[in-house]
């Protein structure tokens, strides 16, 4: 039976394995809070946009 231990250390990989996981993890969540941030700001922009125009 393994230990926890040996599992993270994957054979001693675990530190190349798991800095890509986490690395990989971050990307996606940035994926997503990226474009709403992006979208707030367009949006923002648009509507000082029309309040000048009128």
């Amino acid at each position: 039976m393994n230990s926890f231990a040996e599992f993270l250390a994957m054979g001693g990989y675990g530190f190349y394995v798991w800095t890509s996981y986490g690395i990989a993890f971050v990307v996606l969540i940035l994926n997503v809070i990226v474009p709403m941030f992006q979208r707030k700001k367009f949006l923002r922009e648009l509507a000082l946009k029309q309040k000048r125009a009128k």
